[in-house]
């Protein structure tokens, strides 16, 4: 048999690249970046992660795909532009996470169930059928490698939405009203550096653990509703 290399935890930012997240780009690229650093700072538990970023409009752009940050001299820059596809961006999850996690265990790794983190500015585009593709991706006798989904909406986004997107109730955060998008996109990568740095440092103890941190300036949706 051959010898395990080690246990995995494959990790997914879904980010919204819609049009209307054009003024806010630079934060967008602001929070990868220091996302970044903060985990070249955190060698143990970033060598637990293996990190996408996909970007959603009306169509998905893979911008990095299973990457070991370690190995990462600085992550790719997100745009913004055209219309805001669900049904785009958990197809293209349906399609990727299986052969992702086929991937890294061809590869001698132990792979946790993914954890996908979520952000997005408004709501889905109107007659979509995403939720299909949604339930088929989250629902683990279809998809074995199901992940856990984080969801976390900031200016038109609504809690409902938030709590559909979301695995479990207590993953689903909604911005305060009022709240300044390109402060909220800040705090969404600061929760992320942390829920990533800590269940990081938690499998790498031997604790098999995800953590998901609230942003700040976040309410759980559920409490919206």
């Amino acid at each position: 048999m051959a010898e395990t290399q080690g246990q995995l935890l494959p990790v997914y930012v879904l980010a919204d690249e819609s049009g209307s997240m054009h003024p806010y780009v630079g934060d967008l690229n602001a929070g990868l970046a220091s996302l970044h650093r903060a985990l070249l700072g955190e060698p143990m538990a970033a060598a637990k992660v293996r990190f996408s970023v996909i970007g959603f409009a009306n169509s998905v752009t893979e911008r990095l795909i299973l990457a070991d940050l370690r190995a990462e001299s600085e992550l790719p820059r997100l745009t913004a532009s055209g219309g805001t596809s669900y049904e785009a961006a958990f197809a293209a999850l349906l399609r990727r996470i299986p052969q992702d996690v086929d991937t890294l265990k061809s590869q001698g790794y132990r792979v946790h169930r993914p954890a996908v983190f979520f952000l997005s500015d408004g709501q889905p585009n109107y007659g979509e059928a995403w939720q299909d593709r949604h339930r088929e991706l989250t629902d683990r006798s279809v998809t074995k490698a199901a992940p856990n989904i984080i969801a976390c909406g900031i200016g038109q986004a609504q809690a409902e939405t938030m709590l559909s997107v979301a695995t479990q109730s207590e993953f689903a955060f909604i911005s305060v009203p009022g709240a300044q998008l390109g402060e909220s996109i800040a705090q969404f990568f600061t929760a992320l550096t942390k829920s990533v740095v800590e269940s990081g440092n938690a499998m790498a103890s031997g604790n098999a653990e995800l953590v998901v941190e609230k942003p700040e300036g976040f309410r759980l949706a559920i409490d919206e509703v």
